[in-house]
């Protein structure tokens, strides 16, 4: 399936690797102040006592981001773990409409989920809700990008459905494997 809003998904994964390469860096950086605190204790030197305050805190926020923004693109390029063991036994077009409800299913949750996250926004936000750590960070922003991810996947949802619809409605005989690579995938 070739997916028109690929290049969104795609920029959703550049933003999940953003997240992914800041928890690095962050975490070399403590690393690296620890290890020349202990370097310099060793040499019988005083200590810098260099840290980054509230590090775990951004690294926690941080993998939130890393991990929801990359649904919609891992969905799209068929990395998520699927169950095919019993589907894949039945006809093409029985499979069609097995794939249509369970991406009916997805795209329910994941719009209760969405509305949900909307509304937890909205309430940070009013309430100027800020997190309990060390840098008060206002709960709106991770919860913006959260927003934002679920929102990119239930566009995919909603165009891998259209897709399954089309097919099934169609010819269903046609329908391949959702989890099939395409041969404009391999190049």
């Amino acid at each position: 399936m070739t997916f028109k809003f690929d290049k969104l998904y795609r920029l959703g994964a550049w933003g999940a690797a953003a997240c992914m390469m800041a928890i690095c860096a962050l975490i070399a950086l403590q690393v690296t102040f620890r290890l020349v605190d202990a370097l310099l204790i060793l040499a019988g030197m005083k200590r810098l006592g260099i840290s980054i305050t509230g590090v775990s805190e951004m690294a926690a926020y941080l993998l939130v981001g890393a991990t929801f923004l990359g649904l919609a693109y891992t969905f799209v390029h068929h990395a998520h773990i699927r169950v095919t063991l019993l589907i894949s036994r039945l006809p093409s077009a029985i499979r069609v409409w097995f794939e249509v409800a369970a991406l009916l299913m997805a795209l329910f949750i994941s719009l209760i989920l969405g509305y949900e996250l909307i509304a937890l926004a909205r309430e940070s936000l009013q309430y100027n809700d800020v997190s309990s750590g060390f840098l008060s960070i206002p709960l709106w922003i991770p919860q913006s990008v959260l927003v934002v991810s679920v929102s990119l996947l239930v566009l995919a949802l909603l165009e891998a459905l259209l897709m399954a619809l089309r097919i099934a409605l169609r010819d269903p005989s046609s329908f391949r494997e959702a989890t099939s690579i395409d041969d404009s995938e391999i190049h």
